[in-house]
């Protein structure tokens, strides 16, 4: 869709538990934050904003093309710190925002704008990206989120447990091909940001209690989401000291647009 526009919204906190100060660790000698904010600037977004409660991430990006929102502290999820960047910044409700995570510095731009894409074409409350599983580690792994689609490719729902449950597969061998179409969620989200406000003012639903995955709130509420296979790979996000050394030897080993 060459006449597609869309703004893509950052949140990024210092708090990070596993990983203290994460969007302004270094990769590559440039912050984690920054890596983000220029994969999504690459998808050819009309405005790039991060959404942030530290005056020290909004310094790290000064003069780089991105807008900086400063949001409270005490926001429970980055969708909430979204909700708080539209109110302020008067977004009107038809907008297309494409929720990135800050912790995503090989997002494939491709993979941003085609998200984006699939919420203005399919008319669906969310959207929202998935790849094939193609090894038996990945669909066992609880931190691996697993997605099953209807026909018409939206999501019926979203589990930490490997979906669907192939009965008499797994009773025989528990593993076995996987060519049948398992696939693993990728945590980007697009919305108009009137159900961005809608979806950050619903109380948590019970499934999303017990799977701890805040997308089954949408489908609690009865919202469609969109989901269409990534047409690029993501490689895993950094979320620990561990996973932001394999990021420094796989940025080492790719070209980037910067």
């Amino acid at each position: 869709m060459t006449d597609l526009h869309f703004t893509v919204a950052i949140p990024a906190r210092m708090g990070a538990t596993r990983l203290p100060g994460k969007p302004l660790r270094l990769l590559g000698g440039e912050s984690l934050v920054l890596h983000v904010a220029r994969r999504a600037l690459a998808a050819g977004a009309n405005e790039v904003i991060v959404a942030t409660d530290d005056a020290r991430i909004a310094d790290a990006l000064a003069g780089r093309g991105v807008t900086v929102c400063m949001t409270r502290a005490d926001h429970a999820s980055g969708t909430d710190r979204l909700a708080e960047c539209a109110a302020q910044s008067s977004w009107d409700d038809a907008r297309i925002v494409v929720n990135l995570q800050g912790d995503e510095p090989f997002a494939p731009p491709e993979g941003i704008r085609a998200v984006a894409a699939l919420l203005a074409e399919s008319g669906a409350e969310m959207a929202t990206l998935a790849a094939p599983i193609d090894d038996v580690q990945t669909l066992f792994d609880p931190n691996a989120v697993k997605v099953v689609r209807n026909a018409n490719g939206d999501a019926l729902y979203f589990s930490r447990a490997p979906l669907p449950w192939d009965r008499d597969r797994f009773a025989r061998e528990r593993v076995g091909s996987l060519a049948d179409g398992w696939l693993r969620h990728i945590g980007i989200y697009a919305y108009r940001t009137g159900f961005l406000r809608k979806f950050a003012a619903m109380p948590p639903g019970r499934l999303e209690r017990i799977e701890a995955l805040e997308q089954l709130r949408a489908l609690e509420s009865g919202a469609r989401i969109a989901v269409a296979i990534t047409p690029m790979p993501f490689p895993p996000g950094v979320d620990t000291e561990a996973d932001l050394q394999r990021a420094e030897a796989l940025l080492a080993a790719m070209v980037l647009p910067r």
